[in-house]
């Protein structure tokens, strides 16, 4: 049996062992606490989707939306730190 397979060429070049940079490391290590903070929001929100919110259900919500937004804020503060420590 002849199998008749078209064949194409790789659209983009995948270099063998090359992973993230050191910086690119870096960086998400800087925004893991809101990358998590992010992931729990998403878990409240899908647990909600199926029923109505109860009192607790709107108090977890709540609190995971605040700590998204103390994540954002210390991330960008911890942004704006590194930009002026390059601009000195």
């Amino acid at each position: 049996m002849k199998l008749i397979v078209a064949v194409h060429k790789p659209v983009t070049a995948e270099p063998a062992g090359e992973g993230p940079s050191d910086a690119e490391l870096d960086a998400i290590e800087r925004e893991m606490p809101l990358i998590r903070a992010e992931v729990e929001l998403l878990d409240v929100r899908i647990a909600l989707l199926d029923r109505p919110a109860s009192a607790l259900d709107e108090r977890r919500l709540r609190r995971a939306a605040n700590k998204v937004l103390a994540a954002r804020r210390e991330v960008a503060n911890q942004s704006a730190a590194a930009r002026e420590g390059d601009a000195a």
